[in-house]
């Protein structure tokens, strides 16, 4: 257990980014039966993940909750909670470490402020050479059509 990372051991805060920290506290992992081919063992065991956690009440900065939202899509409840359901592998401790990582990954792309876009026009000359284009194509299909030399 000593060489997994600190992350992984779910010990007090979970490293994000250099400025955004995860509180353990927000975090609830539940362990689920897993669907699929497996035999008997996938019949007893709850191997399967299912990590919650809880945005609303997290200390994360309103700019990264508000693209959390935006992200997250279905992953995210009406109640504001992320759940990640992580079933690839036979081991909880895996599936375990396996949700986490994205929810980490999805935190990250949060927190990365897209660029503003700035609007920009074509050139004069930029035009006119696609203009020139659309002529040219439009006399080679000119040319293809029954009659085209008229």
């Amino acid at each position: 257990m000593s060489d997994l990372p600190g992350w992984c051991k779910l010990e007090f805060m979970i490293r994000v980014t250099d400025t955004i920290w995860l509180d353990e506290a927000h975090l609830k992992c539940d362990f689920i039966r897993a669907g699929g081919p497996g035999g008997q063992h996938v019949n007893k065991a709850a191997t399967a993940v299912q990590l919650r956690y809880d945005v609303i009440s997290s200390a994360l900065p309103s700019y990264v909750k508000t693209r959390l939202r935006a992200i997250a899509g279905q992953k995210m409840t009406a109640e504001g909670e992320i759940v990640i359901v992580a079933r690839a592998s036979r081991s909880q401790e895996d599936n375990r470490h396996e949700a986490l990582d994205r929810l980490i990954e999805l935190i990250r792309q949060a927190s990365i402020v897209p660029k503003a876009r700035r609007k920009t026009r074509p050139s004069v000359s930029s035009k006119e050479r696609r203009l020139k284009e659309k002529s040219k194509r439009a006399g080679v299909k000119k040319m293809r059509r029954k009659g085209g030399e008229e």
